[in-house]
């Protein structure tokens, strides 16, 4: 076994495959780039070699540096992780040249299965159903039209070396396809250096259902199972269960057949996953085979009790995998929410910066002992006060529960979602939880156009209504009891001028635009209980009973009898008296006022904001790296305006109105922060 391993990677993934090697009484490196140098990962590992700048085309994807940190610190081996060098099959075999090991599979299936077009091809031949289309590269958008035509619309334009989203397109008519075509190659040459595309047949109704596999150098190779991956967004995951709560006993077992065939032809070692598309009669068609660890591993390992790293370690050390096809576990229900730093009230825009808080529920299982059953587990690679920085992707962390069936499962991310504490950037936990109380998700009743079909207009704070409205009054209302409470027992202060508390209050809504609504709300301590009050609305009553402190972001406890989690933020925005309650998606803004106050409150004059609709505002922050408008252009609605980068992922700026252009704001090279503005009409 290995003695040191080096991780060539950074986030959650390399702070994941440190947890398994310290398991193993195995020493870890970790590499990190100017942006990283006080990330999580570098803290966690046994030593950790600077290697380079923050773009990763200058530090993680530097293969030179990496063999070179392994050398210089006597590393026997390199895990890739997932993303940057883990699907490169020429860092693959420059590993293995320079008397390393790689942790991965072979250079030689990594080859074979990272071309989309040969993979089909090799797929094929091995007696994988393969979905109709044309696996050769297409030279020019009028030859993608005939094509798409000839095979019939819908289909997928994807870049043969795409993965992630990236480099793909669907396209429902001769416009779309030639637009698309163009689009999908400037992608791919931008991302992989790789500009073949290809088209294929994209079926309606889809799933996303893959197969784990993992196997060894003696040749053999099981399947642990399958993963569904049908909520997606933009053709990236979002919501990721094991097992599927649509496919049948005999659908898994030939999909798990064919996906070791296919192993098995291109001699493959390691972990690796075989996605297949899946329509509404369980046909399955190959989609491409990723010779990596996926994102979306954890539930794996939940229901088999399996640790997917720990099995690519010993593989890649020469050892027999430890069990055979008949004795691959599926126990219980696991579901996995990809909590992405971005704005899903802004169109899912970028979120970058400072976790001023960062607070994950409470773990009751551990990425590194798989013995632990049903309850929650985090993988992160951040921490309190970290950063979250523009150069690499937006995930934050990897939220997973593992429950004793998926009813159950849901339940557990539900209150997991409640307790995850995010301050200082925008998260998509709101947007996860309106997916999870959707009801079709929870019937299982979803493919892969669930996201887009559900909030065809954006998802906006109306797409979370909440089952109690007026339990977040009375939240409200407990919370501003309580903050009274502390500060009318503070000593020294002026006789007749001390705080009073009172029992009624108003709880006034601070929507948006100024209309506010207020709620009456009667709040009575119960004396003999500490923390316990009975709040009345003008809807229902609430006896709330917690042990919230001042200051506390999580607020735990029960209602009526019943336990909750929930979240606080008091001084929201500019307005120092606003409190934020959050529970399940919902979010309420208000202030909580004497009777009094309140009535003063509302003769208050409304100040509008002021009128920006004449400026191009950047809508997150980012690198400027185009614009395409100059002074005195005269410019139409939809037309091209400006380019930001962000995340790695392009965000093209569109004119929403006619105009001319009067003043261009900020220079390409710049580095924007949110709604700052770039170009201005006259």
């Amino acid at each position: 076994m290995f003695e040191k391993i080096l991780i060539a990677n950074r986030g959650e993934i390399a702070c994941r495959v440190i947890l398994t090697a310290r398991k193993m009484g195995i020493k870890t490196v970790a590499v990190y780039s100017d942006a990283d140098k006080d990330a999580r990962h570098v803290e966690l590992a046994d030593e950790a070699v600077h290697i380079g700048p923050a773009p990763s085309r200058d530090s993680y994807l530097q293969a030179d540096k990496i063999i070179a940190a392994a050398k210089q610190t006597g590393a026997q081996a390199i895990h890739p992780g997932y993303g940057f060098l883990s699907e490169n099959a020429g860092f693959a075999k420059r590993v293995e040249e320079e008397g390393l090991v790689f942790i991965g599979p072979k250079h030689y299936s990594i080859a074979a299965m990272g071309d989309k077009i040969e993979s089909k091809k090799l797929a094929g031949a091995a007696g994988v159903n393969c979905i109709p289309g044309v696996n050769d590269a297409i030279e020019t958008a009028e030859k993608a039209v005939e094509i798409a035509q000839g095979i019939g619309y819908p289909v997928m334009i994807k870049a043969s070396a795409g993965g992630g989203g990236k480099g793909l397109r669907v396209a429902f008519n001769d416009k779309e396809a030639f637009e698309g075509f163009t689009s999908c190659r400037n992608e791919a040459r931008s991302s992989f250096g790789d500009d073949r595309v290809f088209i294929e047949k994209f079926v309606e109704e889809p799933r996303h259902i893959e197969i784990q596999l993992i196997g060894d150098s003696q040749g053999n190779v099981i399947y642990l199972n399958e993963r569904e991956c049908s909520i997606q967004r933009r053709h990236q995951k979002v919501i990721e269960e094991a097992p599927s709560p649509f496919i049948s006993e005999a659908t898994r077992k030939a999909m798990g057949e064919q996906a070791v065939a296919l192993a098995k032809a291109v001699r493959y070692e390691s972990a690796g996953t075989v996605e297949f598309v899946v329509g509404k009669d369980q046909s399955f068609y190959f989609l491409e085979m990723n010779t990596r660890l996926q994102v979306e591993h954890p539930v794996t390992e939940c229901i088999t009790g399996l640790d997917l790293v720990e099995l690519m370690i010993r593989v890649a050390a020469g050892e027999k995998l430890p069990l055979a096809q008949k004795d691959v576990q599926r126990n219980g229900w696991a579901i996995e929410c990809r909590i992405n730093a971005e704005d899903p009230f802004r169109n899912f825009l970028p979120s970058t910066g400072r976790l001023v808080r960062f607070q994950p529920p409470r773990e009751s299982m551990f990425a590194s002992d798989t013995s632990q059953l049903y309850g929650v587990r985090v993988d992160t690679g951040v921490q309190d006060g970290g950063e979250i920085p523009m150069f690499y992707d937006s995930m934050i962390a990897k939220l997973i529960v593992h429950g004793t069936d998926r009813r159950d499962a849901i339940a557990k991310m539900r209150e997991a979602l409640n307790s995850f504490v995010i301050r200082g950037v925008s998260s998509n936990i709101p947007f996860q939880a309106a997916l999870l109380a959707h009801p079709k998700f929870v019937a299982g009743d979803f493919n892969t156009g669930f996201i887009a079909e559900n909030y065809a207009q954006g998802f906006r704070a109306e797409d979370v209504p909440h089952d109690d409205p007026d339990f977040l009054v009375a939240l409200a209302a407990y919370v501003n009891r309580r903050v009274l409470g502390r500060a009318a027992g503070i000593s020294g202060q002026m006789p007749g001028h001390g705080v009073t508390v009172g029992e009624e209050f108003v709880v006034v809504n601070l929507g948006a635009g100024g209309n506010n609504t207020a709620q009456a709300a009667m709040v009575r301590d119960y004396q003999a209980k500490s923390g316990s009050s009975r709040v009345e609305t003008g809807a229902g009553s609430y006896e709330i009973c917690s042990n919230w402190h001042l200051g506390g972001a999580r607020i735990r406890g029960t209602v009526n009898g019943e336990p909750f989690a929930a979240q606080v933020e008091r001084g929201v925005g500019r307005n120092p008296m606003a409190i934020r309650i959050a529970h399940n998606g919902t979010r309420l803004d208000a202030m909580v006022l004497t009777p009094r106050a309140a009535k003063l409150h509302a003769l208050m004059p409304y100040k509008a904001p002021p009128d920006m609709s004449r400026f191009v505002l950047s809508p997150m922050p980012g690198l400027l790296v185009e614009v395409a408008v100059q002074p005195g252009q005269k410019v139409q609605a939809g037309e091209r305006v400006a380019v930001i980068e962000a995340m790695k992922m392009e965000n093209v700026l569109f004119a929403t109105a006619d105009g001319v252009v009067g003043k261009v704001l900020a220079a390409r090279g710049e580095s924007l922060s949110v709604d700052q503005p770039i170009v201005e009409f006259v």
